[in-house]
Order: structure tokens, then C-alpha cells, then sequence
């Protein structure tokens, strides 16, 4: 849009990307949301809607879209995924009684048009608790490796100590530049 062509005009460095962040409600979206970017994190309440927030990695902007995953609201997430660049995923990694449900969500969405080709980044959050499933397990549940048609990541993490979450923004960083060449 007018943007875009602005930023062009103005010559501006940084790439633009829309992200849009996804998961069960509880997951710890919007606690890793606030991690990025750099706000306290001590105070989460369960979004009613959405939240949107820029955060500048590795010469990006990303424009964060973390859409509430309350039951009610999730039947609207297919609205928000126009233009998507790239999809995180955020998982409990403590909550097993949900991993069927979440994984269920996770293939719906990824069947979504708009998601054709989008890397998807699946954050196995929580992982500072002795009940967190790890990562590998995590993935092989949600059979991340039939995913063929998309480059994929899953990171273990803990939104709240932000262990985990710098890997995952550098994999982002490194989905970017391989589109580039």
C-alpha cells in the first residue's frame, strides 16, 4: 500500500513482515508477545481480541498480530491470516490434556490458503516447568514432520524467563534472508 511505497521512496533498510501469532488460549502467546518487545511480563491478561505490536530483530520490523485462543474466537483467526509472512505457533508445553486439541487447530490452520508456503515456527513454551513435554516429543505428537509443503521450526522456550525465544527469532531472521536469494 502507501506505505510500501513511502518506505521505498524514503529508501528505507528495514524489511516489513507480518507475523501473526497463534495457539490455544493459556499457551503464553501474549506473554511472549510482550518478551519481544521488551515490556514487563508479570502482569498477562487473556486477550479479548487481538494485540498488535511492532518489534524491530535483526533489521526486521515485525508486525506481531497475537489473536486470542479462547474457544469463541478461533473460528475468526482464518480472518487475520491475509498476507501472512510467517506463522508462530505456541504451545503449552505443561498443558498435555490439550495436545490433541492444539494439534487438531495447528493442522486446520496450516491447510488455510493464505498459509500455503509460510514457514511456521512452533513455539514450545512453558518448558521452565518439571510437567513440560519437550520439544522433540512435542513434535513428533503434532506430526510437524509430514509438513512438506513449508519450511518449519519448532523451539523450546520459556516466554516468561525469554529462555529459548532469541533462538527462535533467529530462525525467523534466517527464513528471511533465504527467500531473499
Amino acid at each position: 500500500g502507501l506505505l510500501s511505497v513511502i518506505q521505498k521512496l524514503k529508501g528505507s533498510q528495514e524489511q516489513e513482515l507480518r507475523i501473526v501469532l497463534l495457539g490455544l488460549d493459556n499457551a503464553g502467546k501474549t506473554t511472549l508477545l510482550k518478551h519481544l518487545a521488551s515490556e514487563e511480563v508479570s502482569t498477562i491478561t487473556p486477550t479479548q481480541g487481538f494485540n498488535i505490536k511492532s518489534v524491530h530483530s535483526h533489521g526486521l520490523k515485525l508486525n506481531v498480530w497475537d489473536i486470542g485462543g479462547q474457544r469463541s474466537i478461533r473460528p475468526y483467526w482464518k480472518k487475520y491470516l491475509g498476507s501472512t509472512d510467517l506463522l508462530i505457533y505456541v504451545i503449552d508445553s505443561a498443558d498435555q490434556k490439550r495436545f490433541e486439541e492444539t494439534g487438531q487447530e495447528l493442522a486446520e490452520l496450516t491447510e488455510d490458503e493464505n498459509l500455503k508456503g509460510i514457514p511456521l515456527l512452533v513455539f514450545a513454551n512453558k518448558q521452565d516447568l518439571v510437567t513440560a513435554a519437550p520439544a522433540a516429543e512435542i513434535a513428533e505428537g503434532l506430526s510437524l514432520h509430514t509438513y512438506r509443503d513449508r519450511e518449519w521450526q519448532i523451539q523450546a522456550c520459556s516466554a516468561l524467563s525469554g529462555e529459548g525465544v532469541q533462538d527462535g527469532m533467529n530462525w525467523i531472521s534466517s527464513q528471511i534472508m533465504n527467500r531473499k536469494k
